[in-house]
């Protein structure tokens, strides 16, 4: 009952509830983004999700579009701001992601979106990661998030796949909210982000 009702069911109430108890949050960090970022709030990106379906991830925008005299965006550790780098590492960025979990395209807990340039790259066993909607957290961001290998961030992910429950899911909201406030197993550096797949080989 859980897996094919009660999951989406908890989606849709937690974050409409999370969306209205964190708008003020939300309003302020508008503001300020697009007095930092000179008018850009959010950053959208196409992402695989159930089924590898394309859809349009939302996040706070935390980096400048500065390039340098060739036309080419500077490296991200140029291009976040101050504030940038607090949303970053507060995690507060994510917060935007309620509205697709609103839209059906996200769950609150599943294997994270990744780039769709993934897609080719992965094992039959990893392509699994996308029998379920994508997740704002999940097993592997409790585990370790950029901290731990490609191959065992992708076993993390399989794994809930295969057993995800409603206490499971409880379970990894309590982590998420201990490593959210003590800023467990973020990057190295909170202006770098994890280095690509680039295959199993």
């Amino acid at each position: 009952m859980y897996r094919s009702f009660f999951k989406r069911f908890f989606d849709v109430l937690i974050s409409f509830s999370a969306l209205v108890v964190s708008s003020p949050v939300i309003v302020v960090l508008m503001l300020l983004l697009a007095l930092y970022n000179r008018g850009s709030v959010f950053f959208f990106q196409n992402r695989p999700g159930k089924g590898a379906k394309i859809f349009k991830l939302i996040k706070f925008k935390t980096m400048r579009d500065i390039k340098d005299v060739k036309g080419d965006l500077l490296p991200d550790f140029q291009r976040v701001t101050p504030l940038g780098n607090f949303v970053r590492k507060s995690s507060l960025d994510e917060l935007p992601q309620l509205f697709n979990v609103l839209l059906g395209d996200m769950s609150l807990i599943g294997p994270r979106p990744l780039l769709i340039k993934y897609l080719p790259l992965y094992t039959p066993e990893q392509h699994r990661r996308h029998e379920l909607r994508p997740g704002i957290t999940g097993w592997a961001q409790v585990n370790g998030r950029n901290s731990i290998s490609w191959a065992k961030k992708f076993e993390y992910d399989v794994f809930y796949v295969d057993n995800y429950s409603f206490l499971f899911d409880i379970k990894i909201i309590f982590l998420t909210l201990k490593k959210v406030f003590q800023r467990e197993g973020v990057n190295v550096s909170s202006t770098q982000t994890m280095e690509s797949f680039n295959g199993n080989n």
